[in-house]
This record gives structure tokens, C-alpha cells and sequence, in this order.
């Protein structure tokens, strides 16, 4: 399968490769990644990758191998998810407790924002505590 590879030249940040199809653990299920977003801290990591680095933590696809240990969503089901590495690529394995359904009034590249800045988001929210009325 082709993915995106960090080269660490700036010129050329990433290339397209051949890579092995990840062979998910019984806890995780196989997503045939449709988009992806790209994180600042990706971006930071492309300057100086570490050996074998497979940048990619927010994708939007669909399961095509459920986890094998029957957790997450069966079949195939459109999907967000937030997996540690490697969404930058034509799959990617993702924990099933880090996958969510993707309702059909959300397209898969709205979807692929969600998972880290959709978190950030609600984590700031929740932090800054009740909003309305304050500047």
C-alpha cells in the first residue's frame, strides 16, 4: 500500500512509499483511510523524524476488518478515528476505543478534523468552564 513517508529534507517533507499493510491487533480494526488532517505537531515531527516514523493521528474512513476481538464497529461503517501513527497511508490500524461512528450529515473530510482538534476543543471548553456572557 502507498503512504506518506517523513524524509526529514525540508525541501521535500514527505514522499509516497510502498509499505506493508498493518496487521491490526485483536483490539483494533482495519480503516481504509478516505482523508486524513495534518496536526502541528506532525508538522514539527517532519523537521527531525525518528527511524521508521509513520506520522498520521487523525483519519475519517471505513472499517473493512473489524477487530477480531468483536469491540468497535462491524462491518463496514464510516468512521473517525485517532490512531498513535500511521494514518498518513491507504489504511491504517486504529484502537476500536479510539474510533467513532461518523454520522452521514458529516463528510469523511470534516470528519478526519475532528479527533485531535474536536478534543482540544472540548477539552478547553470544559477547562474554561460556562462561556455565555463572558468575553
Amino acid at each position: 500500500m502507498k503512504a506518506l513517508i517523513p524524509t526529514g529534507d525540508p525541501a521535500e517533507p514527505v514522499v509516497f512509499a510502498d509499505v506493508p499493510e498493518p496487521t491490526p491487533r485483536p483490539d483494533e480494526a482495519l480503516v481504509k483511510v478516505e482523508a486524513f488532517s495534518v496536526n502541528r505537531g506532525e508538522t514539527f515531527k517532519l523537521e527531525k523524524p525518528g527511524p521508521g516514523e509513520r506520522p498520521g493521528k487523525d483519519v475519517a474512513g471505513l472499517v473493512v476488518q473489524p477487530a477480531a476481538d468483536g469491540s468497535g464497529p462491524s462491518g463496514i461503517t464510516r468512521v473517525v478515528g485517532h490512531p498513535m501513527t500511521g494514518g498518513w497511508a491507504e489504511y491504517v490500524a486504529v484502537p476500536t476505543d479510539a474510533l467513532a461512528a461518523l454520522p452521514d450529515a458529516v463528510s469523511v473530510l470534516q470528519g478526519a478534523a475532528l479527533p485531535l482538534a474536536g478534543l482540544t476543543a472540548l477539552r478547553l471548553l470544559r477547562a474554561a468552564g460556562p462561556v455565555p456572557g463572558r468575553r
